[in-house]
Parts: structure tokens; sequence; C-alpha cells
């Protein structure tokens, strides 16, 4: 299968780590079905072309990486806050809502809370009812400067529909249904990053939340990545992703499921994409500044000199395909990524900083304040942080 090379892969990881943090599902296939067979093609031509853009459902999220059980309190840890590290260990079952690219609602149903994710145009809604605290943030429209940009090859990604592509009299939002976690938007991470590294196949046909679902199979050609194969089910009707599961190498069981369990196809009520918060919730009001979106440098690309902070601090990629890695310069990392207690507990020291360790996903933050993360063993990052 012939397909143009993409070194963006690694740009996936931080967003990779973010997806699995916030929802979840593990993939309940059910017994083969008897399906017309396909292509490799055919079934990504599916996927380019689905039209499903408002569904509600139950997803279920199991995530295996090889991290300890975290506790969700603790010494430094907020009451009642929503934890990332937490949602990246266990089994986890969510509700989603969407209709269109501008409303999406999300509620994670654990043991002892529920936690809402709100998206409404511009603004969005987080709620958890462990503390009964809200916090509502809103985003201005980017100005035709702060429209992201790459600094190097581009990724194809799949078609969308003409009712979802922003106009002049229909900006793109600042948040989408795109942002949410859910089997389609996993997907389409994996599936924009086939390149050459990747083999394409058609495994067997079975049934995912009811619905027949061909099932496509991406397994890199590389030997350095932590990956073993990643596996899609795609609606056989409508050809909407229903679940993703991850192999990594050397773990029989899935490290990362993410799946459907129950899907309407049907628009959902238009009140659930609106929220008030309950009586005597505390609430934050936060508005997010507007400033020009970091661009994604390929490797060997130059700095130009006096370059704005948004250019100096873009984060760099070194290697191609499943074993890329991603390298943020010094104080360009998230505040959470350096600053979140939980995530300190599941820290190993090694030479010149730290590291988290996991069966698909390795992160290293340096003394200096570099990270570098990437589907690949730590002494692939520390290698790559050695060589700048």
């Amino acid at each position: 299968m012939a397909r143009s090379k993409q070194r963006w892969l690694p740009a996936g990881v931080i967003a990779l780590v973010a997806a699995m943090a916030a929802v979840f599902g593990s993939v309940q296939a059910g017994a083969t079905v008897s399906l017309p067979a396909k292509t490799a093609d055919e079934i990504l031509a599916m996927i380019a072309r689905t039209e499903v853009r408002a569904l509600s459902g139950t997803v279920e999220q199991t995530a295996a990486l090889g991290l300890p059980e975290i506790p969700a309190a603790g010494p430094g840890i907020a009451p009642g806050a929503a934890s990332a590290m937490e949602l990246l260990t266990g089994s986890h079952t969510a509700r989603v809502y969407l209709d269109g690219p501008s409303k999406a609602r999300l509620q994670i149903m654990d043991r002892m809370a529920e936690r809402d994710v709100v998206i409404n145009g511009g603004g969005a809604w987080f709620y958890n009812s462990a503390d009964n605290s809200a916090t509502h943030l809103t985003a201005p429209q980017p100005s035709p400067a702060e429209v992201p940009s790459f600094a190097g090859p581009r990724p194809s990604l799949p078609p969308t529909s003409s009712t979802d592509r922003p106009s002049p009299d229909r900006p793109s939002p600042d948040m989408s249904s795109r942002d949410l976690p859910t089997p389609e938007a996993m997907a389409s991470r994996f599936l924009a990053a086939i390149d050459d590294s990747t083999e394409v196949s058609v495994g067997d046909s079975s049934s995912v939340a009811g619905r027949s679902a061909y099932r496509l199979s991406l397994q890199p050609r590389s030997t350095a990545t932590l990956v073993e194969s990643v596996a899609i089910d795609v609606d056989a009707e409508t050809g909407l992703p229903l679940g993703v599961e991850v192999r990594a190498k050397g773990q029989p069981d899935p490290a990362y499921s993410l799946a459907f369990t129950e899907v309407n196809l049907s628009t959902p009520d238009a009140a659930l994409f609106e929220f008030t918060p309950p009586p005597g919730a505390t609430v934050t009001e936060k508005a997010l500044p507007a400033k020009p979106v970091p661009t994604m440098a390929a490797p060997g690309t130059p700095t130009p000199e006096g370059a704005p902070e948004h250019i100096r601090t873009r984060p760099t990629i070194t290697g191609e395909g499943w074993d890329s890695v991603v390298a943020l310069p010094a104080g360009s990392a998230p505040a959470g990524l350096t600053s979140n207690p939980q995530l300190s507990q599941a820290l190993q020291p090694v030479d010149g900083g730290r590291a988290l360790t996991t069966s698909l996903v390795s992160i290293l933050i340096l003394d200096d304040g570099r990270v570098y993360a990437g589907m690949v063993p730590l002494e692939r990052l520390q290698s790559a942080a050695a060589a700048q």
C-alpha cells in the first residue's frame, strides 16, 4: 500500500496520553460476523466518508499500562480533583453525547463521583460531583494569525463533511467534540499517522455495541517502538470507528482499549448540551488568553534568529514513524506535567532527571526543564536528549 511518508506521528504522543487520561473504553467485541470482504483501502475510505456527526452512547476504557494504582486523595492532592494519572489505570465508564463539532457532553461515571465535560460553541464546563465544583472555560475565536501552522510535512487527514468545515460565517470552535476521547477521535490519531512504517491489513469482522464491524489492523514495521499493533473496529454500515485496541510488545492483554458498549446514532436532546451548576457549587470562571498557536517543527528545522516566543519554544521531532520522539524545550511543557503530585509518585529517578515508563509510552523530564516523549523505550528518549 503506497503512502506518503509522514514524520509527525510523535506529535500525537502527548495527545494520546491526554486522551487516555480523559475517558475510556474496553473493546467489547462479540462473536465473528459475516460481512462482504473489503480491502484495507476500502475500509479506510469508509472511515473517511462517514457522515455520522451526532450520537449518544456508553464507552468503556481499560488501561493496563503497567502503572501502579495511584490514590485519588492524599497529601498534596486537591480533594475531589479529577486526576489524569488515576484515569490511566484500571477501567472507567462514560456516557458521551455528540451533535456536530461544537456540541458535546461527556459524563465519566466512577464509583464515588461523576465528572462532566460539556462543550457548547466556544465555551466549556467542567464539573466534579465529589466536591461540587465547576469550572467555566471560555476562549476567544482565533484571528487569522492564530491559525495553527506546521513547519514541515502536513498530515493527510480524512476529509470532513462540508457541514463541519469552518467558514467566515461559521468559524471553527475553540473546543470541539474532536477534543473528547471517543473511539473516532482516538482512531483518527493513528490513521492520520499511517506511512511506510505501518503495515495495514484487515482482520476478522465482529460485533461491537451490537453493530457489525470490520477490523482494521495497523502493525508497526519498526522494531524500536513499544507498540505491537493497533486494531480499529469500523461500523460496517456507517464507517464510524466503534473501538480501538492498542497492544504492547511482550504483553498478552491489550495495554489500552476504548470502545462503545452501546451506541445510538440519532441526534441527542439539545438540553444535554446546556449546563447549570448545581445549588451550592463552587464556580470558577476562566478565560483563555488569545495567543498564537505553537508550530510543530520538523527535524533539522532551524529557529530564525529573533523569532517570537511561540516559535522558539515549539516542539521538535526526531526520528520517523512509530519510533519518533517529541522534544519540548525547557519552559514549554504543560504545567500539570511537572507539578502533578500524583505524577510525581509514578516518576522514577534517572540520570539528569525523572522518567515515566509505561508499556506504550515513555516520558523523560530532565532537570533543565526539557521533556521528551515517545512510544519507545526510555533509552531511546535518553539518546535523543543526549544528541541535542
